[in-house]
């Protein structure tokens, strides 16, 4: 296929790292469920080896998760990306790179739960110290950074205050001091947000979540700018062994298809009942970006093309009119994860964030009344009236 980095995102989305199978034409990458490869002859296996094009062994690369890296590389404008067992293998083969004994991490206070709590649990028997700020004020992060600092680690938006971090002024304060900027775009997704054109280093997904987007498959991927830093990271990769399985690739390349189309349908119906529930009497704040209401409205305009499709609100009656509302909901379902085409509702402080220490948790603004809906794509009038219908019974 020809060059089409030039073409609109829906476009690319479809069609980046995709190909007819040479063999028999098939539109859709077969599934190359295969754990080793066979060489022509002894020559060709040393070649292969020795790091001429080929594949080997699945860990070590595998068409069709060559084909997924292919087009999430494209739609984040990187120079190509790892395919990772889960969201968290993604978040650790970044760690694993470019942590070890004597380094300092930055990172933005309400990560993702397992994000931050592997850095405070496990990374100091390494001899890695993190620091954790609230990034949506960069003077903080400039504050922070020290001369052991190696990686500025934002999520932007946060998960799950939907906070927003400068990721060009990040940038910025990083590469001052030396050190790389790895933005987690789990939220965003490359449909919404494209840190690498912002100045960032390394950006990362859970595929999860709205690249997948059915609630069928753990994945996770990184994508770098520069090809040393790809080349660093492919090492440790490959060398941990966090590769992800061919069939698992390839029902996220199934996925990833309807990104666009998924993503403006949950858009649409997030703003629509952000701006009900801002109204409703019983709601006592609502945090989403799409709303001019949000402090970082403009930032969002700035470095996004629109609010998501999550958000989280506080009910009048603190944590009881919360468990009110997520235990009589009909149309949304319980369940942590989000991104997917069905409607998720979840209560971070008891359940994706529990392992973060109540202090902590507090100074990240995960407050006990936080509860996070990640909206799908369902008819909009039915997740109102569902809505509607629980807080009534407040």
């Amino acid at each position: 296929m020809k060059d089409i980095q030039d073409k609109g995102i829906m476009t690319r989305i479809i069609h980046s790292g995709q190909h007819p199978d040479p063999a028999t034409g098939a539109v859709s990458t077969p599934i190359y469920q295969s754990s080793t490869f066979a060489f022509r002859d002894a020559d060709h296996g040393a070649a292969c080896f020795g790091g001429a094009p080929g594949y080997k062994y699945t860990r070590l690369g595998n068409p069709t998760i060559e084909a997924l890296e292919s087009n999430i590389a494209a739609l984040e404008h990187g120079c190509g990306a790892l395919g990772a067992a889960s969201g968290m293998a993604a978040v650790n083969m970044v760690y694993l790179t470019f942590l070890g004994q004597g380094t300092h991490i930055v990172a933005t206070e309400s990560l993702y739960g397992p994000s931050r709590m592997i850095l405070e649990n496990e990374y100091p028997r390494f001899g890695v110290a993190s620091t954790f700020v609230d990034s949506s004020d960069p003077q903080k992060v400039a504050d922070a950074m020290c001369d052991d600092t190696k990686l500025v680690y934002i999520e932007t938006p946060a998960n799950p205050t939907l906070i927003l971090t400068d990721i060009a002024a990040c940038a910025e304060i990083a590469h001052a001091r030396g050190a790389l900027l790895v933005v987690d775009n789990t939220f965003g997704s490359p449909y919404l947000q494209n840190p690498l054109e912002l100045g960032a280093d390394i950006v990362l997904h859970s595929m999860t979540k709205f690249i997948n987007g059915h609630t069928d498959v753990v994945a996770g991927i990184v994508v770098a700018k520069d090809p040393e830093v790809l080349a660093r990271l492919r090492k440790v990769h490959y060398n941990m062994g966090g590769t992800m399985d061919p069939h698992q690739a390839w029902l996220v390349l199934r996925g990833v298809k309807s990104l666009g189309l998924r993503m403006e349908r949950a858009q649409e119906n997030t703003m629509q009942l952000a701006a009900f529930l801002e109204k409703h009497p019983k709601v006592s704040w609502i945090r989403y970006p799409g709303l001019e209401s949000h402090p970082q409205h403009e930032l969002m305009r700035r470095q996004m093309r629109g609010g998501g499709a999550v958000f989280s609100f506080g009910v009048v009656g603190g944590i009881e009119a919360g468990k009110t509302v997520i235990n009589n909901v009909q149309i949304a379902t319980l369940a942590v994860s989000l991104g997917g085409i069905e409607t998720l509702i979840e209560h971070p402080a008891s359940m994706t964030h529990a392992g973060i220490p109540a202090q902590e948790r507090l100074a990240a603004h995960i407050t006990d009344d936080l509860v996070r809906v990640a909206v799908g794509c369902e008819t909009y009038a039915d997740l109102e009236a569902d809505l509607a219908r629980v807080l009534d019974m407040i």
